[in-house]
């Protein structure tokens, strides 16, 4: 695999501010608006519980569409949909593998969310006292939710939890490391001069580069 490295810095930064492009992060590229809302920020989770899970990224993305346009597009109405219509709503939208256990573990993490944080992850934040240790342990005690799944859901949120900063799951750290922008999180946080809505948007966009195999695209190599 040829790697296409980037130098000095400011070459570094004058690429990365190319990436952002006008803003956005990841899930806002897709149609999922990251606003600090109750449904917003539900949608951005399930969206990562989906992301995380094996096969392409954009039945993953059709499915957490699908959810909402089901009109579950907060804990508490995902949380009353029937387990049998989930599936139902899952299979059209793609999903493979086990998908009964897909719409259980989605049941369960909108009842939980609603049933601990009356279905607002904006009260997991309070309740961690803003403390990202605290926050992500908080994350991964929900059903569903694993370490993956929180890198995922953070590295959206960091936009707005700006105490979690800086956060870059796996994909974007593969893009980082390829395009010689960075090998950790803390590096992208550099080349974004520190500010965690335009890291979100680094993160994000360096992560569609590695999903949709855009390298040669974004610098031009053959």
């Amino acid at each position: 695999m040829a790697t296409t490295l980037i130098t000095p810095l400011e070459d570094r930064k004058r690429f990365a501010r190319r990436l952002v492009g006008s803003g956005r992060g990841f899930a806002e590229r897709y149609g999922f608006r990251v606003t600090n809302n109750p449904a917003s920020l539900f949608q951005v989770l399930y969206l990562a519980v989906l992301l995380a899970r094996r096969g392409d990224f954009r039945r993953a993305v059709d499915g957490a569409r699908a959810l909402r346009d089901e009109g579950w597009d907060s804990a508490a109405r995902l949380a009353r949909s029937l387990d049998a219509d989930r599936v139902r709503v899952l299979r059209e939208s793609g999903q493979r593998g086990d998908v009964d256990a897909l719409a259980d573990v989605l049941g369960d993490l909108a009842r939980t969310v609603v049933d601990r944080y009356r279905g607002d992850l904006r009260r997991l934040r309070a309740s961690a006292h803003h403390d990202p240790i605290r926050e992500r342990r908080l994350l991964a005690e929900l059903p569903g939710v694993d370490a993956q799944v929180v890198d995922l859901f953070l590295r959206e949120a960091q936009a707005l939890w700006r105490e979690v900063a800086p956060v870059a799951d796996r994909r974007a750290l593969a893009a980082a490391r390829r395009l010689g922008l960075g090998r950790s999180a803390d590096d992208l946080a550099g080349l974004a001069s520190g500010e965690s809505e335009r890291l979100a948007w680094l993160v994000g966009a360096l992560a569609r580069v590695d999903l949709e195999h855009r390298y040669a695209e974004e610098t031009g190599s053959p």
